[in-house]
């Protein structure tokens, strides 16, 4: 009996469960009570959604919808009656169990209907809360399109704003220009009110100035009238002006001609005697040593002999006479008495000097023995006194003078000098700096090209000069380059020949005229015999050996001039260094000059004798008419 109860009352106790699900039906009745908003279609179906995000979506929905008309709500207990309307039997005595499961099968039927009645009502929840998301989704759409739109015209408000402040800012800036220009306006008012009177006075004045244009026209005309005449004289003078340049170019023309004609009956080669001063120390020579007979036309003519008188006494008599006086005459082109000042000496050759810029090759050359004033003419004596300067910074002087005045006539010099020494037959520049010396290598005289006739010594220094500090410059570096040793007749003498070369550059532009010619400016080494019975020691014999070159180049110097004179077809340039790098100098188309310096005391008789005797044979030499070299 027991065991066929326990199902049943289970079944009982299931359907007491089931009866508890009726409070819930409310919320569905609630859900089925939501308002549409007016307007809206509705939303497709979607598919079913539990849990949360159901109930936040449905949240969310009820909202954003408006309000809407109130729905009474109704109780749990008053949901729904039972669909079939039957009263619920009253509880049955525990023995009467088929009624009992008679009333469980109804109410069960009761709930199956019950549970259908809900399953149609959560589809149709379902189905509004599909619409309800729809809607949902489509007012956020609309929601963000809406904030876009509001932050696109807060924007728009923004640069709208700005736009009206710039607005602004422009309406004042206009006003205040408009407070200046109307300041202006009332200016320029002002000024055409001025201007206005101003017109009416220049209007007075250009009546004026008409009736003076009308004069000044007439004087015009006048004038006109004038300048042609004056144009006529002009062209006339003109015309006069270029004649005359032309009869001054012949008269240059013709002076040069006639210059080099005077040189020429000087003689080409010339050759000038100069006796030294006696030096503070030196013994005082008898007064019939040196005399200097006057001339044929008396002693107001420059004298141009020299007699040298002289008593052996080695030659005296056994009754003990004394010796008799040898006397030994000479003449020469020019004779300078011991008393000559340096401006004298340079004043006979300027003209010969001057030669050198017509275009003729000279050459100046001083000859004696050691100590007799060989330097001391050529360069002169101490620097910065302008009354002993030498023939070099003399010539050039005057050189730069005349090349300055010839400027006016249309030519145009340029100098380039070079100054070096033959020293034992070796070529040395006087002009090499401390950083050059040593590094230029060996000077070795060339042609200064093939079929050149012109003659340049390799590595040496040619410096472009056109004043005299340039010139004072270089002579003093030569001073202290030169070589120089003790002998027997000087403390300090010249143991080399030197060499100062000008070589000038002429050119007349407007007739197409040049002209070139070196001029040379030569100071020979001391001339001294060898003594054969000097005791010889290391100095002695490079004394020795320089000497001997000395007197070797002279010799050759010498039979040059002789083969010159003697018009030989060979003439031995090439024997001696000198020769070969004056050999342009010395030939038929140049002009020489030959100093012969000699000492006054009686000690240097032989040496000053054997000078005069050279110099006298160079005087009897004739060499051809000299040329000019122009192109």
């Amino acid at each position: 009996m027991e065991d066929t109860l326990e199902p049943q009352k289970k079944r009982i106790r299931g359907l007491s469960t089931v009866t508890k699900i009726a409070p819930s039906r409310p919320v569905t009745s609630a859900l089925n009570t939501v308002p549409q908003t007016q307007g809206q279609t509705t939303a497709p179906k979607v598919t079913k959604k539990t849990g949360p995000r159901c109930s936040t979506t449905i949240t969310t929905v009820l909202k954003n919808q408006k309000p809407g008309p109130a729905v009474p709500t109704q109780k749990p207990g008053a949901a729904t009656a039972p669909v079939l309307g039957v009263k619920r039997p009253s509880k049955r005595p525990a023995w009467d169990l088929k009624g009992q499961l008679v009333d469980l099968n109804a109410e069960l039927r009761c709930y199956h209907e019950k549970t259908q009645t809900l399953d149609q009502e959560n589809q149709q929840l379902r189905e509004q809360l599909k619409e309800t998301q729809q809607q949902a989704t489509a007012l956020g759409s609309k929601h963000r399109t809406l904030e876009e739109e509001l932050t696109r015209l807060r924007v728009q408000t923004e640069h709208g704003q700005q736009e009206l402040g710039n607005l602004k800012a422009h309406v004042l800036e206009l006003e205040e220009q408009l407070g200046l220009k109307e300041g202006l306006v009332q200016e320029l008012q002002k000024e055409q009110l001025e201007l206005q009177e101003e017109r009416r006075r220049l209007a007075t004045r250009l009546e004026d100035q008409e009736r003076r244009l009308q004069a000044s026209e007439a004087a015009l005309s006048c004038s006109q009238v004038e300048v042609a005449s004056l144009r006529q004289e002009t062209a006339a003078q003109a015309a006069l002006l270029t004649e005359r340049g032309e009869r001054l170019h012949g008269l240059e023309m013709e002076r040069r001609r006639l210059h080099n004609q005077l040189q020429e009956l000087k003689g080409n080669i010339r050759v000038f005697c100069r006796v030294r001063p006696v030096l503070p120390g030196e013994p005082t020579p008898l007064s019939g040593f040196l005399q200097f007979p006057s001339g044929p036309n008396g002693p107001s003519n420059p004298p141009t002999r020299l007699s040298l008188s002289w008593s052996d006494e080695r030659r005296s008599t056994l009754s003990g006479a004394p010796a008799p006086t040898t006397r030994h005459d000479f003449s020469f082109d020019r004779v300078f008495p011991p008393g000559s000042r340096q401006e004298e000496v340079f004043e006979e050759i300027s003209m010969l000097v001057q030669s050198a810029l017509d275009g003729y090759p000279v050459c100046i050359f001083a000859y004696g023995q050691t100590g007799s004033g060989k330097t001391f003419t050529m360069e002169g004596g101490l620097e910065g006194d302008p009354q002993t300067e030498g023939l070099i910074p003399r010539a050039l002087r005057h050189l730069f003078s005349v090349a300055q005045e010839m400027s006016v006539q249309g030519w145009t010099y340029n100098f380039v000098a070079s100054y070096v020494e033959i020293y034992n037959e070796t070529v040395r520049d006087l002009l090499a700096t401390r950083t050059r010396k040593g590094q230029g290598g060996e000077c070795e005289i060339r042609r200064a090209g093939p079929g050149s006739k012109e003659l340049t010594v390799t590595n040496a220094r040619y410096v472009p000069v056109s004043c005299e500090k340039e010139v004072e410059a270089l002579l003093h570096l030569a001073h202290q380059n030169r070589a120089v040793a003790r002998t027997a007749h000087n403390e300090r003498s010249s143991r080399s020949h030197s060499v100062f070369q000008l070589q000038i550059y002429g050119e007349h532009t407007g007739r197409g005229l040049q002209c070139m010619a070196p001029l040379s400016l030569v100071d020979l080494a001391g001339s001294e015999r060898l003594d054969p019975g000097l005791a010889l020691g290391q100095e002695e014999q490079k004394r020795l050996r320089e000497t001997q070159a000395i007197n070797s180049s002279l010799s050759t110097l010498g039979l040059v001039i002789m083969a010159l004179s003697n018009k030989e077809s060979h003439v031995p340039y090439r024997n001696s260094k000198l020769t070969y790098l004056l050999q342009n100098s010395l030939g038929g188309s140049a002009k020489m000059l030959m100093f012969v310096n000699i000492s006054p005391l009686e000690e240097n008789f032989s040496e000053s004798l054997n000078s005069l005797r050279f110099a006298s044979k160079v005087n009897q030499c004739v060499i051809g008419t000299a040329q000019a070299n122009r192109k």
